[in-house]
């Protein structure tokens, strides 16, 4: 069995830092694969370019993806994931500062699993980082590869 990678999608340096921070003050030890825009994201997933060596094997239990990404945004990554045998059932977590009706909508519209906002305090932050990762990772019970 491979081991539960958690996929973060992120660009801003500030929030993958809290990202991290609150999965590790959660006590969530799962190892984090993190990508910084959503071309790199693709590459990971569909394991090309300088992804092209990730075993096989070493597939997401969750992918927290942020929305507002450089060269491709988090709506696209989550089309091309939906659009794909091999990814199509991924759990997606669109993880945000967006409070955009419309994004709300057109992410759960192309299969997110769910949509959370990230909260600006810290302590609410590690809070709702604590509950996705108890839930994705212990609870949940994922797709049999």
């Amino acid at each position: 069995m491979s081991e539960r990678v958690i996929l973060l999608v992120e660009d801003n340096p500030s929030d993958e830092e809290l990202t991290l921070r609150a999965l590790k003050k959660s006590n969530i030890l799962n190892r984090v694969v993190v990508v910084r825009d959503g071309a790199e994201a693709l590459d990971y997933l569909f394991a090309r370019g300088a992804h092209a060596s990730r075993p096989a094997d070493e597939v997401p239990q969750v992918i927290l993806l942020d929305l507002k990404l450089p060269k491709i945004d988090g709506l696209e990554v989550l089309r091309a994931l939906r659009a794909d045998e091999r990814t199509k059932l991924l759990p997606v977590v669109v993880l945000t500062s967006s409070i955009q009706e419309q994004d709300i909508v057109t992410s759960y519209g192309l299969g997110a699993n769910s949509y959370v906002r990230k909260p600006v305090d810290f302590t609410q932050f590690v809070e709702a980082v604590r509950q996705l990762g108890l839930y994705w990772l212990v609870i949940n019970q994922p797709v049999p590869t």
